[in-house]
């Protein structure tokens, strides 16, 4: 009886300016203590409130108060949009922060978000602010460095990472001068970070998730971006195709971006007076093209439609002649896609869908190894159903299934050859339900059902996360999982520094584990269990974050096959642990983080010395085992218009890991018995020492320093001017040493670069 006398208050919040929606902003029924915070989406819905008149109001920093008069019928549902303007003012009697707001009510654990805010925040090297910057200084990310565009998170490779634009994967979507990702910043409405724990919304990965949401596209006025620096040209487009005729009205937007780099012939003439690697050219180049049009109803429901083509290059060259090319590196993606969201009228649920087909292709070419190559591509579609439950309680499930086709090309030494291609089918169900008592504690529980077709497999992944608030401002959290996927890495642990990062399907013959026994199932497993406190003292956020993931089953190529385990692949395992802490403090023109991180990352594999060896159990360090690593990031807002910002950036980590060179052979042309002269001699061989990764590099360390300009065109339009020193003291850190030659390539060394920003 008590229920029939209730009804749901939901709707959508918005940028007043440009019609964007608005993610995690505070709704709040005024006089009481009823709210809820919107999602990605700008969606909210506040259900099961009596009968009756109310006004609700938002809170979020930077903007002002919306308010609305809702009358809210019995068993009735009350539809209203909210449009939010930009403001300098600090609200007096509003001590309610959204990001507080956030911390208290999820579990939040293992998981960092981001906004295009906070990346401009950081010096922006190159004088282009992007994630890929951003993620270097996140709890937990590990990066190859300035250029080789790998990304590792706790103790996981890159395949073991799942990356989504909008729901839809993304495969190696970092340039190969990593300080640059495809994603265009200006077009990003937020970034979420899964490090470890993610629930039973991801899956098909086994370490962690990266998901990225982009703006729909500003629905009053054409709008957009030009860049110019030394590094790359990049410009943004949106507007609307057709404008609402009344405010939140029905509408169609665009939003396209592209970027282009054209550095390898700029660093010549403008920085080869700074010596190497400048005075032989940076050959790196890389296009980035995005495209998407939104149809919006009335109601808030939409459609995207989007296409995105991705190309990136690279290149070194022997240090003596400059012209030798000693190595070549290629890869790009293509694909396009839907997305929608539904919120029927009649109903408090939200309801969104995806569609999307993509291709992943990427080609290695070295001086001592043999020519590698992969891809992969196919389609993937899902649906999510999602209710907002009292008390910012929530249920969401959904189904997804995907299709994919992989191939390889690739030598593992020793005239041993892997050309395979492999397609499978995936169906995946999942429900999680976040259910939170009151302000103290909060439990979400949830499970995935993955089947894969092509082994035959069905694997129930169960999901736990929990927090609980002692105080307002101190809480304890955790989570743990289990977790599988079928996409296994190419990577070679031989590579010194490693640019190939090819994919391929788990494959179906038979393969042996450590203790020389064929596994059950060729999947890679792991499960996670990781904890935390988070601590707000005055206006810093303290958080500690333990963690601890062991890969129970982890499929690899056979590096050394022999007589007694001939076989393509291995099924390893590997254990990693750390420790990771972040103090942020954000108020008024002044922002600092610090990040210090521990992590320890190992692996067991069957290494054989000879063909004729029997294979023995080794453990070895994978080459992303940076034990120690740390970033501090500070920025000052200055002048009266706070039009001046200064940034500065120290990242300090330990060496990585590598195999060591004990000497060379020739390595004959088999089969061939002729004796004569004239046959041609056999390829250069190379004896590895025994320790896989036995051997470290040198420490990494790098000081950055931007200088940021706003000047101010109009109302709608200013110009930005960036200054920007990347590696300020000159250091030398690794980037490439030849496995046949002594030469070393450094990664950038002091590399000063001025950007200019016309934004309207």
């Amino acid at each position: 009886m008590a229920m029939a006398q209730t009804g749901t208050i939901k709707g959508f919040v918005y940028e007043k300016g440009s019609g964007e929606p608005m993610g995690f902003v505070n709704v709040v029924i005024q006089g009481t203590k009823i709210g809820v915070q919107t999602d990605v989406n700008g969606y909210f819905s506040i259900p099961q409130v009596a009968a009756g008149t109310y006004t609700i109001w938002t809170t979020v920093m930077g903007y002002d108060t919306a308010t609305a008069t809702i009358v809210l019928k019995a068993d009735g549902i009350s539809t209203q949009k909210l449009f939010l303007a930009r403001t300098d003012r600090m609200l007096s009697g509003v001590e309610i922060s959204a990001r507080k707001t956030e911390r208290i009510n999820t579990v939040n654990v293992g998981v960092t978000t981001v906004t295009p805010r906070e990346m401009k925040l950081l010096p922006s090297a190159g004088g282009e602010p992007d994630i890929a910057q951003y993620l270097q200084v996140a709890p937990g990310v590990v990066f190859t460095g300035d250029q080789g565009g790998q990304l590792y998170i706790r103790g996981g490779a890159p395949s073991q990472t799942g990356i989504l634009l909008d729901g839809v994967t993304i495969y190696n979507p970092f340039h190969s001068i990593g300080l640059y990702s495809v994603f265009e910043t200006d077009a990003i409405r937020n970034v979420e970070i899964q490090s470890a724990g993610f629930n039973a919304q991801y899956g098909n990965r086994t370490s962690a998730i990266l998901d990225i949401r982009t703006k729909d596209g500003n629905k009053n006025r054409l709008s957009g971006k030009v860049s110019l620096s030394p590094i790359m040209a990049r410009a943004m487009l949106e507007g609307p195709l057709s404008k609402p005729k009344t405010e939140g009205g029905s509408s169609t937007t665009f939003l396209v971006s592209l970027k282009h780099s054209y550095l390898e012939n700029t660093s010549k003439s403008l920085y080869g007076g700074f010596g190497e690697p400048f005075k032989s050219g940076l050959p790196y180049s890389f296009t980035d093209l995005y495209g998407k049009v939104t149809f919006s109803g009335d109601n808030g429901s939409k459609l995207n439609v989007f296409g995105f083509s991705f190309d990136d290059k690279a290149r070194t060259f022997d240090p003596d002649t400059l012209t030798k090319e000693t190595a070549s590196f290629r890869w790009k993606a293509r694909g396009g896609g839907a997305t929608f969201v539904v919120t029927p009228g009649t109903s408090a649920a939200l309801i969104s869908g995806k569609f999307a087909y993509s291709r992943y292709e990427i080609a290695a070419s070295e001086e001592g190894f043999t020519d590698r190559t992969s891809s992969i591509d196919g389609f993937e579609g899902g649906l999510d159903f999602t209710y907002f439950l009292p008390g910012y309680s929530q249920l969401k499930y959904g189904l997804e299934v995907s299709g994919l086709t992989t191939s390889i090309d690739y030598s593992v030494g020793g005239n041993n050859n892997i050309s395979l291609e492999r397609r499978n089918t995936i169906a995946s169900l999942y429900l999680t339900w976040r259910k939170n008592f009151g302000e103290k504690f909060i439990i979400e529980p949830g499970i995935r059902l993955q089947y894969y077709s092509a082994l035959s497999k069905f694997s129930p992944e169960p999901r736990l996360g929990m927090k609980y608030n002692i105080t307002d401002n101190l809480r304890f959290k955790a989570a743990a999982g289990l977790y599988s996927q079928n996409i296994i890495s190419t990577k070679s642990d031989r590579d010194i520094v490693n640019f190939f990062n090819g994919f391929l399907l788990s494959p179906d013959e038979q393969i042996k584990n450590t203790e020389g026994e064929t596994v059950p199932t060729n999947l890679l497993t792991a499960y996670h269990v990781l904890g935390g406190i988070e601590l707000d003292v005055a206006d810093v956020e303290f958080n500690l974050e333990p963690w601890y993931k062991n890969f129970t089953r982890s499929i690899e190529l056979n590096r050394t096959k022999s007589l007694n385990n001939p076989g393509n692949f291995l099924a390893g395992n590997g254990q990693a642990y750390g420790i990771d802490f972040s103090g942020k403090y954000s108020k008024g023109r002044f922002f600092f983080w610090g990040v210090l991180s521990y992590q320890y990352v190992t692996y067991q594999t069957l290494v054989a010395k000879t063909v004729i060896d029997t294979p023995s159990v080794q453990e070895y360090a994978p080459p992303f085992d940076r034990r120690f690593n740390s970033n501090i990031v500070t920025s000052y807002t200055a002048g009266k218009k706070k039009d001046w910002e200064v940034s500065f950036r120290y990242n300090l980590g330990s060496p990585f890991p590598f195999t060591r060179t004990q000497g060379f052979f020739e390595d004959s042309q088999l089969g061939s018995t002729d004796p004569s002269v004239a046959n041609p001699n056999g390829n250069l061989g190379i004896i590895y020492e025994d320790q896989i990764n036995g051997g470290r590099l040198s420490w990494y360390h790098r000081f950055d320093v931007s200088i940021k300009k706003r000047f101010e065109v109009s109302k709608n339009s200013n110009i930005e001017t960036t200054l920007s020193v990347t590696n300020v003291y000159n250091r030398n850190n690794i980037f490439y040493i030849s496995r046949t030659s002594p030469k070393r390539v450094y990664q950038l060394p002091l590399f000063p670069s001025l950007n200019v920003t016309w934004n309207f």
